[in-house]
């Protein structure tokens, strides 16, 4: 198995309205857009195999745990080759388990929604705003290796700073993870 480490890529810029989006989660239901009314919406596009995921999983559950879901619903989108080793829809049930995922895991099996949110890697987050335009593009936390014990909690904080009204110092702080497998 390759792990290419790769930083995202700013493509959706700040203030831009979230991709809209029609996937079906790990439970079998039909999510898009409209079914959040949340005032902070974070998407971020995981896997099941990556070590940089595996490593933050915990940190995106504590995170959902940390709001109540009228101030934050995370959603994660697996963009990855479903005949990628450890990928797939029946992967995705197991990963969930697994991690007692407290967020919907959605398949991207065409890949368009990564294409249109602009995700690279794995972990990659988009922090949406109560109108779903963007934010904050960037990491959940300043671990940046699978090693690494974060010290600091910064998509906590700026989602802390969306809910007050206060203002950002950075829109965008590249997250860093496994690259998207994508379809040949």
């Amino acid at each position: 198995m390759i792990m290419v480490k790769t930083e995202s890529s700013q493509i959706l810029n700040t203030g831009s309205k979230a991709p809209h989006f029609n996937l079906i989660g790990v439970d079998g239901k039909m999510y898009s857009l409209n079914d959040f009314n949340s005032k902070t919406l974070l998407v971020i596009f995981i896997c099941n195999h990556c070590p940089f995921v595996k490593a933050r999983i915990n940190d995106i559950i504590n995170l959902q745990n940390k709001f109540n879901v009228e101030e934050l619903q995370i959603l994660g989108i697996n963009s990855n080759d479903p005949n990628y080793e450890d990928e797939g829809f029946e992967n995705m049930k197991k990963f969930s388990k697994e991690y007692n995922l407290n967020f919907p895991y959605l398949i991207d099996e065409t890949q368009e929604i990564a294409k249109l949110y602009g995700a690279v890697c794995t972990p990659d987050p988009f922090l949406f705003d109560h109108e779903r335009k963007l934010v904050f593009h960037g990491r959940i936390n300043d671990a940046m290796t699978p090693e690494s014990q974060p010290s600091r909690q910064i998509m906590e904080e700026n989602i802390e700073k969306v809910l007050s009204g206060e203002h950002m110092e950075k829109d965008f702080d590249p997250s860093l993870g496994c690259s998207i497998k994508w379809k040949d």
